[in-house]
């Protein structure tokens, strides 16, 4: 109530403040000639306040100038009643301007200013614009992000369907020498064909895993063995790729609790990225470590460094490091993205750091 009765005198003009003051001595004293004489009245006249009012005759003067001060008081509040329904509609309205200005990027935020009774006001109507923007500026990045998927997906699947839809014209018109090249053109088109397979798979894991809902297994995994059974799977490739993968381990309990087949698709997809990419380094290591509450991987390849400018969208959908090697290694483009989105999934992490020499990746899950 002070600090209301503050703020309302600093609001007002002096001029008006005055104004009240002396309309208020004035009212009370026209007030007292309407009333004061019915009292004397009844003084006369009223058998059943006789008495009282026989005592209250001694303080007759008294009792003017109590009750003249008490209407000042009276005619001054209902003024101030007035002034501050004035005063909250006024701070209202600026404060609605100022909000719509605020859309419209006329001023800052910082650029805000109300009495401490509309701060909360102000901070609710502030947080509530902000939160607006931010969902629009999601709409716009989730549409930027829709766009740029549909764009990707068609550059990615007309080539190979160009590929496809020519050898096919080609068998259709019998423009083949031979048995020999009627069987090289069903292989390109069977290559083709196996490509569009991985790329539509790796598209549709990679929504699935979008998807924050989805429901995990929750099963124990030694990641020692795991590590292990997916070297052995991927010997012949390794192999065929002229490397070789060596496993070191230093770890007390490489147990964690998770998806075990979602798991095994990340690590899948780092062997595999190793052998494409790590070929002039011969070597694949992978290294087992674990803290008290962490179970870490590195998966090291020796090929040739990822650019400075690459690494931090590695992880991106469709993002490759050379535009065009995709066709040549097979790659659909969403395997690290893939891989990215299982291990959130698990509330790990997954980094890279390349330097001449060596690409590191990293994964690191909680225990538990």
């Amino acid at each position: 109530m002070k600090n209301n009765l503050i703020n309302i005198v600093k609001f007002l003009p002096k001029w008006k403040i005055a104004l009240y003051v002396m309309l208020a001595f004035f009212l009370a004293f026209v007030t007292g000639i309407i009333l004061l004489p019915a009292i004397w009245f009844l003084e006369d006249q009223s058998r059943f306040f006789e008495s009282v009012l026989f005592i209250l005759s001694y303080f007759r003067e008294g009792i003017i100038i109590v009750f003249y001060l008490i209407t000042v008081l009276i005619y001054l509040f209902l003024f101030y009643q007035y002034e501050r329904k004035r005063y909250l509609s006024f701070h209202i309205k600026k404060i609605s301007l100022d909000m719509k200005r605020l859309i419209q990027k006329e001023i800052s935020a910082e650029q805000l200013e109300a009495p401490l009774e509309f701060k909360q006001l102000s901070e609710c109507l502030l947080m509530m614009i902000e939160k607006s923007d931010e969902a629009i500026t999601e709409v716009r990045r989730v549409e930027q992000l829709k766009n740029e998927l549909i764009t990707s997906v068609a550059h990615d699947l007309r080539s190979p369907l160009t590929s496809v839809i020519g050898y096919l014209d080609l068998i259709n018109d019998d423009r083949y020498r031979d048995e020999v090249e009627l069987r090289y053109y069903v292989q390109i088109i069977h290559d083709k064909a196996a490509h569009l397979h991985t790329l539509i798979n790796d598209m549709f894991e990679y929504t699935y895993m979008q998807n924050q809902h989805i429901m995990l297994a929750n099963e124990a995994i030694d990641m020692e063995e795991m590590l292990n059974q997916l070297i052995v799977q991927s010997r012949v490739q390794i192999e065929e790729a002229g490397m070789e993968c060596r496993f070191s381990t230093e770890t007390t309990d490489p147990k964690i609790n998770g998806d075990g087949a979602k798991l095994a698709r990340v690590f899948e997809n780092l062997i595999q990225n190793a052998i494409r990419y790590g070929q002039n380094g011969k070597y694949i290591d992978i290294h087992l470590s674990d803290s008290n509450n962490m179970v870490e991987i590195n998966m090291i390849n020796y090929g040739p460094p990822i650019p400075t400018r690459d690494l931090p969208h590695i992880f991106d959908r469709f993002y490759r490091v050379e535009k065009s090697r995709s066709l040549y290694t097979g790659g659909s483009g969403l395997g690290l993205a893939i891989a990215k989105s299982i291990v959130e999934q698990h509330r790990g992490q997954i980094d890279v750091k390349s330097t001449t020499g060596s690409t590191i990746f990293t994964v690191k899950l909680a225990k538990g």
